[in-house]
């Protein structure tokens, strides 16, 4: 993980700069929808934002933490292990409540597919889970 400048492109693939795109979200901005909560999410990645990535996961993921600190040095190390190459958004569908958002990330790992599922909770989107198509 490269330290990101705010001027920089965003990791999400908009087009704009990260000043500009998902670093507002990053600093305490709600996301109007979960494609833009998804697309934020890949860049708080991108760019070691890890409380946000625990801010905005859903108590009933699987890998929310009830240890932060634990959970935080964990999502910080993989940050940090892990270059974040692009975006590829391929399917959005949902409605009002309940959204999914299959994406492509090309990591330095290799290439990610996943279907994530992503809730209205209280009138904030969080990313709930993820199926991994093969």
């Amino acid at each position: 993980m490269k330290k990101l400048s705010p001027n920089a492109p965003c990791p999400c693939g908009n087009g704009y700069k990260y000043k500009k795109c998902c670093l507002p979200y990053h600093r305490g901005k709600r996301p109007p929808d979960a494609l833009t909560l998804m697309k934020s999410r890949y860049s708080a990645y991108a760019a070691g934002e890890a409380d946000y990535i625990l801010r905005i996961t859903h108590p009933e993921n699987v890998e929310y933490e009830v240890d932060r600190k634990s959970w935080r040095a964990s999502v910080l190390r993989f940050c940090l292990e892990t270059e974040f190459l692009g975006l590829e958004i391929l399917v959005v569908q949902g409605g009002e409540e309940e959204v999914f958002v299959t994406f492509l990330a090309r990591l330095s790992s290799g290439e990610l597919l996943e279907r994530s599922r992503f809730l209205k909770d209280s009138g904030e989107w969080l990313y709930h889970s993820a199926i991994f198509p093969s």
